[in-house]
């Protein structure tokens, strides 16, 4: 039996999201959403937005890109069994993993804030990431300080 996942090949293509056509955006509504509430998901990531371009007087999207781009991570740890012994291995991190990540991570970051509503936890989060501070940002640098550590078992990756 095969310790790795499967891998799809065929990838479904999203639509663009429908206020701004941006593609990325439309990924991170669909990661916010919850219990396939779409819609209320778009109400919270459009509104965070707005929250954004009123605090920062900037375009929310080059907000938004800029956070993306801080909180992906470069390097990660994988666990890889050799000779009986689990090792944590530093490996590079995919493009389409990197988002995946950074998106979880701001969502999770969002979430874990005190108080408000979610758009308002979201906005300050964005701005905190494209600032590279906030807990997204934390994360980020635990997992590169992690996979720093453990750099000595790169040997060991394929």
């Amino acid at each position: 039996m095969p310790r790795r996942k499967r891998v799809y090949k065929n990838k479904k293509y999203l639509k663009p999201d429908p206020k701004f056509g941006n593609i990325v955006l439309a990924k991170f509504i669909n990661q916010v959403m919850r219990d396939g509430k779409k819609s209320g998901a778009q109400k919270s990531v459009y509104g965070a937005l707005e929250m954004v371009s009123a605090q920062t007087k900037t375009d929310p999207l080059m907000v938004f890109d800029t956070a993306i781009r801080n909180v992906s991570p470069v390097l990660e740890v994988k666990a890889k069994r050799v000779g009986g012994a689990n090792y944590q291995i530093a490996i590079e991190v995919r493009g389409d993993r990197k988002e995946t990540l950074a998106f979880r991570w701001l969502r999770d970051a969002a979430r874990a804030r005190s108080g408000k509503s979610f758009a308002e936890k979201l906005a300050a989060e964005l701005i905190d990431a494209a600032k590279k501070e906030g807990g997204a940002m934390k994360k980020r640098e635990d997992v590169h300080r992690m996979a720093e550590s453990n750099r000595a078992f790169s040997h060991f990756a394929r």
